[in-house]
């Protein structure tokens, strides 16, 4: 059992650190907006705007925190994140107007980004040895603990009072708490030197191209996640015959392949190539899943549930094979010694993607229809279909700089020869 969740003991450390984090967040993002709208008595729009500020603001600490844990050490960094979250979760049972809402939503969310980029540097740290399988376990462990908080918060919801998402927001503190102390168990990673490139500039994700890049392509990519999560259950509900059960079911079909199918398939996701490789198989599984769910609406009640169970499963492949490629190509170009910089570089375009996600696929998808979504399949191919001259544009100039860093230190030795 322990070998499943790790090879060696700082991989099971990580993992069942990130495990109970998502447990946490499970908890709490099943519920929050129903206890700060229902017992706290703040109306929706201003809960959505309070949310909203605080997830723009907190962008801006990814790069900067991810900065400070290549220069200090990336444990020590996500460490600070994870008590600053455990204060300001624990903070919002407190919370009586959208101005406090605003103020420690804001904090949260800086530290969520800083301590993220953090993770991404912790997780290259940890995962020596058969990098791949390591992240596809890390996955699969934290896809686990979101599925197990979101049960957990059920029964929150069904209490429906004040004490019991009380309960859910102190016990989303607690995993912040709980999972910075299982960091103690991990070694003080020191921050690794960069190496003697001349003119080597602060910030250097910003001026990576080829990672810049993808971080759009990966922004773009991640619209899948709201597909799943936002738009398909509006769509079943409002424009199919499917039973109303097949909205919960698609979610848990969804949640299961993933924690099921992870591991088998992201350990095999090794290299750039491999990563380059599976965008593109990613964006043909999406391309197959979109008209499998606009065909949903023009079939009876238990085809249309067929249908939708179909669909889904090919969007959990696409999903799998889209994280795992993110995971070797995030990790695979940036250079070891700036991991924390370029994963909160990342980081931004995921989250800047999730923020537009729901304008763009209510317009596209339920304001166009069945057009719309095959529209949408054949985006994510488009964006898919770039990840193999990605992969050979990061692979050359990274070789490009590599040569340049040599240089300099063979030349003493050919003048002396």
């Amino acid at each position: 059992m322990a070998a499943m969740a790790g090879r060696n003991r700082s991989e099971r450390v990580l993992i069942l650190a990130s495990f109970v984090n998502r447990v946490g967040n499970g908890l709490f993002n099943t519920a929050s907006a129903l206890y700060f709208t229902l017992v706290v008595g703040l109306p929706a729009v201003q809960v959505g705007a309070a949310l909203t500020v605080a997830g723009l603001i907190g962008l801006l600490a990814g790069i900067p925190g991810g900065h400070l844990a290549d220069r200090r050490g990336p444990r020590t960094i996500m460490m600070l994140a994870l008590a600053v979250q455990a204060l300001a979760m624990s903070a919002l049972v407190l919370v009586e107007s959208w101005a406090g809402l605003t103020v420690i939503a804001t904090v949260d969310q800086l530290a969520a980004a800083a301590g993220g980029a953090a993770w991404g540097a912790l997780v290259v740290r940890v995962g020596t040895d058969r990098p791949a399988l390591f992240r596809a376990k890390l996955r699969t462990y934290v896809n686990l603990g979101v599925v197990l908080g979101t049960v957990g918060a059920g029964f929150a919801v069904a209490a429906d009072s004040r004490t019991a998402y009380t309960v859910l927001i102190l016990g989303n503190a607690a995993s912040f708490a709980l999972c910075a102390l299982l960091l103690f168990l991990l070694p003080p990673y020191e921050a690794l030197a960069a190496p003697a490139a001349p003119q080597e500039r602060r910030w250097i994700a910003l001026t990576d191209r080829p990672f810049v890049a993808f971080t759009v392509l990966y922004g773009a990519m991640g619209l899948q996640y709201a597909t799943v999560s936002l738009i398909l259950p509006i769509w079943i509900s409002e424009h199919t015959d499917a039973p109303r059960w097949t909205v919960a079911a698609v979610s848990a079909i969804n949640s299961a392949v993933c924690v099921v199918l992870q591991t088998r398939i992201g350990s095999r996701i090794e290299t750039l190539r491999d990563g380059g490789r599976a965008f593109r198989t990613a964006g043909l599984l999406f391309l197959l899943s979109c008209p499998l769910m606009a065909l949903t609406a023009h079939a009876p009640v238990w085809a249309a549930a067929g249908l939708a169970v179909v669909a889904i499963f090919v969007h959990s492949l696409g999903e799998i094979w889209e994280s795992s490629a993110c995971f070797a190509l995030g990790f695979g170009l940036a250079p070891d010694h700036a991991q924390g910089q370029y994963q909160g570089l990342l980081g931004i375009g995921f989250s800047a993607g999730q923020a537009l996600a729901p304008a763009i696929l209510t317009t596209v998808v339920l304001g166009a229809g069945t057009a719309g979504w095959l529209l949408l399949g054949v985006f994510f191919a488009a964006v898919g279909a770039t990840g193999p001259s990605l992969e050979r544009w990061g692979t050359r100039t990274r070789a490009r700089e590599g040569a340049a860093v040599a240089e300099p230190s063979r030349k003493p030795d050919e003048a002396h020869a």
